[in-house]
């Protein structure tokens, strides 16, 4: 539903959001890269982008790096999907013959009319604070599921 460089633009700011304090914490495009396993260049690429659209801010020279511009709350995914991706996508048919629908839409047409209205809910009501909130609470159960430094058996 969507291209590389759409990923991997999704993959930066969602690394970034998990890390968002305010700010004050950023990653240089080698760690984003290294944390989501993506190429450099590509993620050079991507920031340069995502900070042109002001969804991102960079800080040159050593302690340098990349945070959010913003609260990850207030970023929808589709902010970044729009950057990366065409505004025709969604008109046209996987089935051929250019635009969907029309006076004989293709035996798809219903099917995949439903796919890009879950698609589009989901870019427009989904934040990058839902990869912040989970890495929270990932950090949070496996800092309870560690066993206090006195209990192991010798």
């Amino acid at each position: 539903m969507y291209g590389k460089q759409t990923e991997c633009a999704i993959a930066v700011m969602s690394r970034l959001a998990e890390v968002w304090d305010g700010g004050q914490v950023r990653l240089t495009s080698s760690e984003l890269a290294e944390a989501r396993g993506l190429s450099k260049p590509i993620v050079a690429k991507v920031l340069s982008a995502l900070s042109q659209a002001g969804l991102v801010v960079g800080a040159p020279g050593p302690g340098g790096g990349f945070s959010l511009a913003m609260e990850p709350r207030e970023i929808p995914i589709n902010d970044v999907f729009v950057i990366f991706e065409r505004d025709n996508y969604r008109q046209d048919c996987p089935f051929g013959g250019g635009a969907c629908g029309g006076d004989d839409p293709c035996p798809l047409h219903e099917r995949m009319a439903a796919v890009l209205e879950a698609m589009d809910t989901l870019l427009h009501e989904t934040t990058f604070d839902v990869f912040r909130t989970a890495r929270r609470k990932n950090q949070v159960r496996s800092r309870s599921a560690r066993k206090p430094r006195g209990s192991r058996k010798r």
